[in-house]
């Protein structure tokens, strides 16, 4: 049963209408709040089929007011500069044989994961752990690199991963709630031209057929794409 938070929030919006982003935002805005700080995520529905590998969209993309979210990043590096440069920059676990043990046995306390091109080599073989939590980390995000501490940096800063899943469909973080809709109307606007830039070649008719907006708590809102003409 929905709760009565919930059905309030859905009052706030007219189902049979698209919003523009602004208007969105506005209507969010206005729906009850919770006790926490809730995310703001932009979810899409893609006209790609994911299955082909020429038709995959994953990317990562540097928001401007950040995306409100305490990372935490582990580090698979050999001492030596790279590790060093990790904890400089504020990686909370850096290290090799101790961290790939630690995760062998299962755990995965930490949000990314970024590797020099050399760990990984050993990073590979936790692919049954890290695989299905969307924690590997990958060369397309800038997640496997020598440059280990500019890739922490950019992760703190509120670089956010986006990725289509098997149903074409894709969510990324924008922001908190607590975020002026000035800020949020940026973030979302960032993730759109980021992801209209990934298009595959190979899609053929609409990239992006639908979008919304909504928080941890909150009942999506439909987004018109003609607002954000780029997105089509």
């Amino acid at each position: 049963m929905p709760s009565k938070r919930y059905k309030q929030a859905l009052e706030q919006i007219d189902a049979e209408k698209k919003y523009p982003l602004k208007e969105a935002l506005d209507v969010l805005g206005k729906m009850p709040k919770t006790k926490f700080d809730e995310t703001v995520e932009v979810s899409l529905k893609l006209g790609v089929d994911p299955r082909q590998s020429d038709q995959m969209v994953r990317g990562t993309v540097p928001l401007p007011h950040g995306s409100g979210k305490s990372v935490t990043v582990v580090v698979f590096a050999k001492p030596g500069p790279a590790a060093d440069a990790a904890k400089e920059a504020g990686a909370e676990h850096v290290g090799f044989d101790d961290m790939i043990k630690k995760c062998e046995g299962g755990w995965t306390g930490f949000d990314v994961a970024v590797a020099t091109p050399e760990a990984m080599a050993e990073v590979r073989k936790l692919g049954r752990v890290l695989g299905p939590r969307g924690l590997m980390p990958n060369p397309k995000t800038g997640t496997v690199t020598d440059d280990t501490g500019a890739a922490v940096k950019a992760v703190k800063a509120g670089r956010v991963e986006f990725k289509v899943d098997k149903t074409s469909n894709l969510a990324v973080v924008a922001g908190k709630r607590s975020f002026s809709a000035d800020q949020l109307e940026e973030n979302i606007r960032t993730i759109f031209d980021a992801i209209v830039k990934a298009k595959p070649d190979s899609t053929k008719g609409a990239y992006v057929k639908s979008a919304a907006v909504s928080a941890t708590m909150s009942p999506g809102i439909a987004v018109d794409l003609k607002e954000v003409a780029s997105a089509e």
